[in-house]
């Protein structure tokens, strides 16, 4: 499956716990003043990539204990961001998702849209809602405001469809 993407980071360890590829989606509706990645908010700017050649360079590097998929907003791509969750999750390690939107508004989402419900069931943890310049607070954990919340989405069960 093809995906446009602003990039990837090989290895980080300050986009999610432990050392983690992390994927930044192409595109974002919300252009959030202040965003720390404005350069991906371009739907038609990066470039295109098969899900399969970055499940491939994951695979490649033993180190990594997980994948992060950043923004730009991933459910502008719910289907391929569902397709690199659901390969990650077949190899035991764990997918942390940014997105703009709230856990709520992306429930209501789910509802409507297959592929959403699909990326989040294969979600550990989510990062949600808009970045707020306001709020401002570089001493957050993974976050970079303060109306962001960390949450666990494995215990929180959201069932596909």
């Amino acid at each position: 499956m093809q995906i446009r993407i602003s990039g990837v980071m090989p290895e980080s360890v300050v986009d999610g716990p432990g050392v983690r590829m992390v994927v930044f989606m192409q595109g974002c509706p919300h252009r959030c003043p202040g965003c720390h990645n404005p350069h991906t908010h371009d739907p038609a700017g990066g470039e295109w990539v098969d899900t399969e050649d970055i499940l491939n360079r994951f695979k490649a590097n033993p180190l990594l204990s997980g994948l992060t998929i950043s923004g730009g907003e991933p459910l502008l791509q719910a289907a391929a961001a569902a397709c690199l969750a659901r390969g990650v999750k077949e190899l035991n390690k764990s997918v942390l998702l940014y997105s703009g939107y709230t856990l709520e508004e992306l429930q209501s989402l789910s509802r409507e849209n297959e592929d959403i419900a699909h990326l989040l069931a294969h979600t550990d943890t989510l990062i949600d809602g808009p970045y707020i310049e306001a709020e401002r607070d570089i001493s957050l954990a993974f976050r970079g405001s303060r109306n962001q919340r960390i949450i666990e989405l494995v215990s929180k069960q959201i069932p596909p469809g």
